[in-house]
């Protein structure tokens, strides 16, 4: 065999997909000039290139049925949003990738996190600021009282990194960021796709073999998706992402992936001049903040995981003024949006296609659940016809392209949720199952379609 040499060969920073040669768009994702030029070696390995080891004999291939299943133990952080976002805490080992715009407050949440736990050994390494920073951010989230077991190290490379974390032996490691991190093993740019993907094999592998959980800090791109190679995600056992506008005060934190909890839960949280603080009832937050007697809202019941709250759906309908109608939607998506425009148009018999119609959702949440369907048909029809709803009325259904009002999923947590916050009347579908007497002190209204909503609702 010829002896070892490099060679280039181009891989895709969306997916992370090898090629042997250049393309301008990628056949397995479809996304354009996302090609990457990589250097490997090949051919014999180094004399000095470490040998891996045979097999030891507590490490061979086993009977499924043999192996234990024991729950895997979790460390609490001290916040219990972010301990219910991870499935009940973060698991022993595990490499969590949090992510979000410049000043969103990851940062400000990876502090919190050892600062809120004294009695966690946690090693705090910093690549983008100096020790001073964080000493100044920590004294303001903190009050000047600052645990013993927190370290701090100011380190971009590596292999320094996991020499201080096996000397230390933390109970917690944080980086911030992923992308200024590199490692001496590869002849590129910190920040670059070769770069990331070896550092998260590298923290990787220390997380499972020493089973100190790591926490990184990852950049997003202008598109809103985790910077760098796609493979970043897949390496990674839980991506949590912040959202929300930040010039607000209120942040949302998304489960993306999770192999040990629900990725259906997000947490909400109020940037104060302190840090992060939890809400932990975002109902308060996401009601309406205006008198009674304005057209064009309507409540949903929506599920967060296993948590229901409730929120304020805001519709706008005006004549357009340019001849075309605008389609506009914030936190929700423009393509549902327009299909129930057309439901409402061809079932009901609204004409709605020579007027603009922009959408918002209250808080600077994102919905993706279907069960906001009625409420987003409610708040449209509201301020067409510029009748009020009353605010005592919530909804919770999705509509169907026939114009039917279809059940959703745990409709009595939400009916329950509802009557707790005072809620006189909830509209759902005439099809759905209730529980007997699970949902007292509220009236409930079942409908079957649009024409027998707007019969019940805007008489």
């Amino acid at each position: 065999m010829a002896s070892g040499k490099d060679k280039s060969i181009w891989f895709c920073t969306s997916c992370g997909n090898e090629y042997s040669k250049w393309m301008g768009r990628c056949p397995a994702c479809g996304e354009w000039n996302t090609m990457a030029e990589k250097s490997v070696a090949t051919g014999k390995p180094k004399k000095n290139a470490p040998v891996v080891a045979p097999a030891s004999g507590d490490n061979r291939p086993q009977r499924l049925r043999e192996v234990g299943s024991a729950q895997e133990h979790r460390i609490s952080l001290g916040m219990p949003e972010v301990d219910r976002l991870l499935g009940g805490g973060l698991v022993e080992g595990s490499l969590v990738l949090i992510g979000g715009e410049p000043g969103i407050g990851k940062s400000t949440l990876s502090l919190q996190i050892p600062l809120g736990c004294p009695g966690l050994r946690t090693l705090y390494v910093t690549g983008e600021e100096s020790t001073r920073q964080v000493k100044m951010r920590a004294d303001r989230i903190s009050g000047g009282n600052l645990p013993e077991d927190c370290l701090i190290f100011s380190e971009t490379q590596i292999e320094n990194v996991l020499e201080q974390a096996m000397e230390v032996n933390p109970g917690l490691m944080i980086v911030d960021s992923v992308q200024t991190m590199y490692s001496q093993t590869v002849d590129s740019s910190a920040g670059s796709v070769s770069q990331i993907k070896e550092v998260a094999s590298v923290l990787l592998r220390f997380a499972k073999s020493s089973g100190i959980p790591v926490i990184l800090i990852g950049h997003i791109t202008k598109d809103g998706y985790i910077a760098g190679p796609k493979i970043l995600e897949h390496i990674v056992d839980v991506v949590l992402q912040f959202e929300g506008d930040d010039k607000g005060p209120y942040r949302i934190l998304r489960s993306i992936k999770n192999r040990f909890g629900s990725t259906s839960e997000l947490a909400v949280f109020e940037m104060t001049g302190t840090g992060l603080r939890e809400v932990t009832n975002p109902s308060e937050i996401l009601m309406p903040m205006t008198g009674q007697g304005l057209s064009g809202t309507a409540i949903a019941a929506m599920l967060d995981g296993q948590r229901p709250f409730l929120f304020e759906v805001q519709a706008l309908v005006s004549t357009a003024a340019y001849g075309t109608a605008q389609r506009s939607a914030t936190g929700f998506d423009v393509r549902r949006l327009n299909m129930l425009l057309a439901v409402l148009e061809k079932r009901a018999g609204f004409k709605l296609n020579m007027k603009d119609v922009f959408l918002n959702m209250a808080g600077g949440i994102r919905i993706t659940e279907p069960a906001c369907d009625l409420a987003v048909v409610c708040a449209v029809l509201s301020s067409n016809f510029d009748f009020a709803i009353d605010p005592e009325f919530c909804f919770a259904g999705e509509v169907g392209l026939s114009g039917e009002i279809r059940p959703v999923n745990q409709i009595d947590r939400r009916i329950a949720e509802a009557a707790r916050l005072g809620f006189r009347k909830i509209f759902i579908s005439k099809y759905a199952t209730l529980e007997k007497g699970a949902c007292p002190g509220i009236e409930i209204v079942r409908v079957a379609d649009i024409p027998a909503l707007v019969k019940t609702v805007f008489k």
